[in-house]
């Protein structure tokens, strides 16, 4: 089985605005923004026989806010961008009570049943408490981008760190250990 890297979309591969400070997506494929070292990150990723796996809630689409077609147009022009194939997205909100939304590992279950991924060998990297959740509750270690938001803080066990960058490239240097040690 490969191994993977589940991403969460907004606030790790791309810039998000702060809404009082909440993160909020982009409204469209002009206020898209790739952060810095996220395309050297995917690389990384790759060369070492891991599979970039985005699990992406994106409520809005149930709120009427954007739709689900327009979602989709950014998540690709996302993949193109960065060189991601894999998309798993949530377009429901809390009450829906659906299995896919984060903090539910439902996509993260998903993605490995599609894509033979084994979950033990595999990471997660997140900017939200929701997203950290998602991947303790399936068994992924998870590392954390903390922005400072104004809302949850995940629970520990996880690793901090500044941006996707970083946390790739902890894996990568620690990828052959049988434990990683999260704080």
């Amino acid at each position: 089985m490969k191994k993977a890297v589940f991403l969460d979309r907004d606030g790790v591969l791309n810039r998000t605005d702060l809404v009082y400070g909440i993160p909020k997506p982009p409204a469209n494929l002009g206020n898209i923004e790739i952060l810095p070292g996220v395309i050297e990150a995917i690389e990384i990723l790759k060369k070492n026989d891991f599979v970039p796996v985005v699990v992406t809630n994106q409520p809005d689409v149930a709120r009427g806010v954007i739709r689900r077609s327009d979602v989709e147009d950014i998540n690709s022009a996302i993949g193109q961008a960065i060189g991601i194939r894999h998309f798993y997205t949530c377009f429901h909100d809390d009450s829906d009570f659906c299995d896919c939304r984060k903090p539910a590992p439902g996509l993260i279950y998903r993605a490995s049943l599609e894509l033979h991924l084994s979950i033990k060998d595999s990471f997660l990297v997140g900017d939200r408490w929701r997203d950290i959740s998602a991947g303790q509750a399936a068994g992924c270690q998870s590392f954390f981008i903390d922005y400072s938001y104004r809302e949850l803080k995940p629970k520990m066990p996880f690793k901090k760190v500044s941006s996707l960058l970083e946390a790739v490239k902890i894996i990568v240097g620690e990828k052959n250990e049988t434990k990683f040690r999260f704080s």
